[in-house]
């Protein structure tokens, strides 16, 4: 899934584009875009903070002025095809509201503005919400996607930990993971959640978590090498997760398990692991908060 942040522009000379894949528009700012098929025919629509865009995909459209600020998604067909196993053609909105899109949009606006912290996978889970969003309440003569019984067997889950554990310092995406089980992009995310209870994305940061924990008993290896060898693109992000996920900082559960001849003053490590709360249900990391 591409991202692009489209800001105003003065151009008022009207040109013509044309996107070869599915694209979807959320407003940032509130603004109006001169848009129509004919150039010498310009229609004015002015938009709110939060308002989509759904245009045609391969059909051109004249744009005019833009004084809108705009985040623009460039869906791919293998999440679409993978929403519904069949082509299918989306309504075109000029202008239109959708709580379920607007929110996943917001957290790709999110984590855009963090400098993507959370990899490819991660964009990967949302972009096949945003394609399963699309499919069920935009298609024209679409089925709902089928929801299946049971999960995945036992030798495929075993197949995906290995993966994620000989990868884990890599930014794996959602197509890998599908792939190393023959398995398409939907129905693997699908039945991942029916196996585990968890999307990818969430097991593989947990798997992440784990391997840090046990990193962070030796005293001898820093923080930041933790983060890094744990697939944390900064030491920051990996803190704000791990605090996120375990309830206190990596430095005060290594405090709780082996000590620190740095702490001021006598620290009882059993008091310490006593006040650690491990909490695994979460959807999104600390720092993927929506916006207002």
């Amino acid at each position: 899934m591409r991202v692009e942040l489209v800001p105003p522009q003065s151009v008022t000379e009207p040109r013509l584009w044309v996107r070869p894949e599915q694209v979807l528009g959320m407003v940032l700012r509130p603004g109006s875009i001169e848009m129509g098929v004919r150039r010498t025919e310009l229609t004015e629509f002015c938009y709110v903070v939060g308002e989509m865009i759904l245009p045609h995909r391969h059909e051109g459209k004249w744009v005019g002025l833009m004084n809108a600020t705009y985040l623009q998604l460039s869906i791919s067909d293998a999440a679409l095809m993978a929403a519904s196993h069949r082509e299918v053609e989306l309504r075109m909105y000029r202008r239109f509201a959708d709580p379920r899109l607007r929110g996943l949009v917001t957290v790709v606006h999110a984590e855009m503005a963090a400098g993507f912290p959370n990899g490819r996978l991660f964009l990967d889970s949302v972009e096949q919400a945003i394609a399963v969003a699309l499919i069920n309440g935009h298609a024209v003569g679409h089925r709902p996607v089928q929801m299946h019984r049971g999960g995945l067997g036992s030798a495929r889950l075993r197949k995906i930990k290995e993966l994620v554990d000989a990868n884990m310092d890599d930014d794996l995406s959602l197509d890998e993971m599908a792939q190393s089980v023959e398995l398409s992009t939907a129905h693997f995310a699908r039945m991942f959640r029916k196996s585990t209870g968890e999307t990818p994305h969430q097991f593989v940061l947990r798997q992440k978590i784990e391997r840090a924990k046990a990193m962070l008993r030796d005293r001898a290896t820093r923080v930041l090498d933790v983060a890094v060898a744990c697939g944390f693109k900064t030491q920051q992000h990996f803190a704000q997760v791990f605090r996120e996920v375990c309830g206190t900082s990596p430095t005060e559960y290594r405090w709780a398990f082996v000590g620190s001849e740095d702490a001021v003053g006598s620290v009882n490590n059993s008091d310490w692991a006593n006040r650690i709360s491990i909490r695994t249900s979460f959807i999104f990391p600390v720092n993927i908060k929506p916006q207002t």
